[in-house]
C-alpha cells in the first residue's frame, strides 16, 4: 500500500502512536469541527462528547501502522469502513480535508518528532488508504444506485413499545415505490433535524425480516450517564415519531450479515439492543429453513428490558431445532430466564468446527465474549460480530 521508503517511517510509528494517538485524534477533531462545522452533520456528536469517536480513530490509525504491511489483516476493518461511509454520505471531496487537519495533528503533537520524511511518508499512506476507499466507496454508491447523502422520505406506520428503553419503528416508502432489499443484519441511517437547526445521522439495524414491504427499526432511548450525554437522535425519536410521521431514511448497508441461507448449525448471541440483527436474522432463517439448528441466547437487564422477546418465543413452535436462553442480572421473577450475565459455558453444546457464532451487543459485552468463545475452542475463523457505536478494533490492537 506505501512504497518501501515510507514504510520504516510508518513502523517506527507503531509505538508512538500507541502512546499518542489519542491527543493526535482530539486535537484533529477539535480543529476540523471548530474550521468546518457543516462537517458536524456527518458525526456523531455523541460520541464526540463521550471522547468514544476520538479513541476509535486512535485505535483505527495505530491498527492502520501496526497491520499495514498485511493487507488481509485491515480488508475486514476497510470493508466495514466503506459500509459506514456509505451509508453517511462520505463523499470523495472529504478526504482531503481530513488528511489535511489529521497531519496537522500528528505534527503538532508530535513536534520536533515529526520530520518532514516521517509526515511525507504518513501523507502517501494516507493518500493510499483514501484512494483505496474512495474507489471502493464509488461502486457500493453505483451499485446501490444512489447519490452520496441521498435520503428517501418513509411514512411511519406504526409504533411499538418493546420494553422499557426500546421503540420499534415500521415505515414505508412515502412515494409508494417499492423499497430497497436488505439482508438482515444490515442497518439504515435515520436523519433528524434538531433544536437549533442541527442535522444529525444514525445508524439502527433493520430487525424484521426482509421482503414485507416495510422496514423496521428498533430504538434505544439512550440517557445520560456520568460521562456520555443523552442519545439526543434516540431520544427525539422516542419522543416525536408517531404514526403519519415522515422520516428520512437511507439505503441499507452494512457487513454484517448472517449466513440465514446455510444448513450450518448458526449460534446468535446478543445483550441489550443488539438483539436487533439477531430477530431479523431468525425471522429469516424461519423463513426458508425453519428445520436449522439455532442456538438463539440473550442476556438483559432485566425481563422489562429484554426487547423483541415474544417474537422469539413466538418461532419456537415452528422451528423445532430451535433453542432460545435469556440471561438477567435481575430475574424480577422470571420462571424460565437464566440469572446473571450470559456464559458461553451455560449454552447447549454446539459443533465448534461447523457452526456459524454471531455475536451483537455492547462493547464490553464483546470483548467478553469472543475471548470467551476463543478459550472455548471456537475457531476465530467461525465468529463474527457487530458493534454499535465506534467500533475499537481490539483484534487488530
Amino acid at each position: 500500500m506505501i512504497s518501501e521508503a515510507s514504510r520504516p517511517y510508518i513502523d517506527a510509528s507503531v509505538p508512538v502512536l500507541r502512546e499518542h494517538g489519542l491527543a493526535i485524534t482530539r486535537l484533529f477533531y477539535a480543529n476540523m469541527l471548530g474550521a468546518r462545522p457543516e462537517l458536524t452533520r456527518l458525526f456523531n456528536m455523541g460520541n464526540q462528547a463521550s471522547g468514544a469517536q476520538q479513541q476509535s480513530l486512535a485505535s483505527a490509525v495505530f491498527a492502520y501502522a501496526a497491520n499495514i504491511g498485511t493487507p488481509e489483516a485491515l480488508g475486514p476493518v476497510v470493508k466495514r469502513i466503506v459500509h459506514k461511509h456509505v451509508s453517511i454520505g462520505i463523499r470523495a471531496e472529504h478526504y482531503p480535508i481530513v488528511g489535511k487537519y489529521l497531519l496537522e495533528s500528528i505534527a503538532a503533537t508530535l513536534g520536533d518528532a515529526a520530520t518532514p520524511a516521517l509526515l511525507d511518508a504518513w501523507k502517501e499512506a494516507y493518500n493510499s488508504l483514501a484512494k483505496l476507499l474512495i474507489a471502493a466507496e464509488a461502486e457500493m454508491y453505483s451499485s446501490a444506485g444512489i447519490d452520496p447523502g441521498a435520503t428517501r422520505p418513509m411514512r411511519v406506520l406504526e409504533v411499538v413499545r418493546e420494553s422499557a428503553n426500546v421503540l420499534s419503528i415500521r415505515f414505508e416508502p412515502a412515494d409508494g415505490k417499492p423499497l430497497a432489499d436488505f439482508q438482515p443484519g444490515q442497518y439504515v441511517s435515520v436523519a433528524v433535524d434538531l433544536p437549533g437547526g442541527r442535522h444529525q445521522l444514525r445508524q439502527y439495524s433493520l430487525s424484521d425480516q426482509p421482503g414485507i414491504g416495510s422496514y423496521r427499526i428498533s430504538v434505544k432511548r439512550e440517557d445520560a450517564l456520568a460521562d456520555t450525554p443523552a442519545g439526543e437522535v434516540s431520544n427525539w425519536l422516542h419522543a416525536n415519531v408517531q404514526p403519519g410521521s415522515i422520516l428520512q431514511v437511507a439505503h441499507p448497508f452494512g457487513e454484517f450479515t448472517p449466513d440465514t441461507e446455510g444448513d450450518a448449525p448458526i449460534v446468535l448471541l446478543s445483550a441489550g439492543v443488539g438483539i436487533t440483527p439477531m430477530v431479523s436474522t431468525l425471522k429469516r432463517i424461519a423463513a426458508v429453513n425453519p428445520q436449522r439448528r439455532v442456538i438463539f441466547a440473550h442476556a438483559a437487564r432485566d425481563p422489562g428490558h429484554h426487547a423483541l422477546r415474544a417474537e422469539v418465543d413466538a418461532l419456537k413452535a415452528a422451528m423445532p431445532n430451535l433453542a432460545v436462553l435469556n440471561f438477567y442480572e435481575d430475574l424480577q421473577g422470571s420462571a424460565d430466564g437464566l440469572e446473571g450475565r450470559l456464559d458461553v459455558a451455560r449454552l447447549p453444546a454446539w459443533p465448534l468446527e461447523q457452526a456459524l457464532v454471531y455475536l451483537c451487543g455492547p462493547h464490553k459485552f464483546m470483548q467478553a465474549q469472543w475471548l470467551a468463545l476463543i478459550n472455548a475452542g471456537v475457531p476465530v475463523a467461525r465468529l463474527h460480530r457487530e458493534v454499535f457505536g465506534p467500533e475499537l478494533l481490539d483484534h487488530l490492537l
